[in-house]
């Protein structure tokens, strides 16, 4: 069976499987926690550039979970819509998000 053929549901996205779903979670909540910690260093009166650092952390490991949802989006429905005839709309959606993400 083709790429196309695997990805032929009616629908403009491909569903997350559960393992995608629970891992995405699981790295939102760990960085939910990050800004809790921050929350704590400004109400502690931290040093500036220890809470800076952890900004620092937060904004890379929030960066990694959207490349990981970037990717996983241009493999599975971007390639899905490219199959069905609807590939230039979704290049064009996914060009735009990357020009946002980006800045």
């Amino acid at each position: 069976m083709s790429h196309c053929e695997e990805n032929n549901i009616n629908a403009k996205m491909v569903p997350r499987t559960e393992e995608e779903i629970e891992r995405i979670i699981k790295r939102l909540k760990r960085i939910e926690g990050q800004v809790r910690g921050v929350q704590k260093m400004v109400e502690d009166n931290r040093y500036c550039i220890d809470i800076l650092v952890q900004i620092s952390a937060i904004n890379a490991a929030l960066k990694k979970v959207g490349l990981n949802l970037l990717e996983r989006h241009a493999n599975h429905c971007v390639s899905k819509a490219i199959c069905e005839g609807n590939g230039e709309e979704s290049i064009r959606e996914l060009m735009d998000v990357i020009k946002q993400f980006s800045k």
